[in-house]
């Protein structure tokens, strides 16, 4: 049996640089009539993170590095 090995290739790393309140204003007027419900669904979705991931280190700790961070 003989192994091949697939040739090797380097990753290319670019930067990338946006002005975050910038962006955050485009896509708040393009998917949102009002900014007080695009901060609000921000936050909603972040905190639905934040439950999924301490759900899934409850069976895989190693999910998050520092546990004391998450209460």
């Amino acid at each position: 049996m003989t192994q091949e090995t697939a040739p090797e290739t380097k990753a290319e790393t670019r930067s990338f640089q946006a002005e975050v309140s910038r962006l955050l204003d485009i896509v708040a007027h393009s998917l949102y009539s009002e900014k007080e419900i695009f901060l609000r669904e921000l936050i909603s979705n972040a905190s639905d993170a934040c439950d999924r991931l301490r759900y899934a280190a409850l069976t895989e700790p190693g999910l998050i590095a520092h546990p004391d961070h998450c209460r």
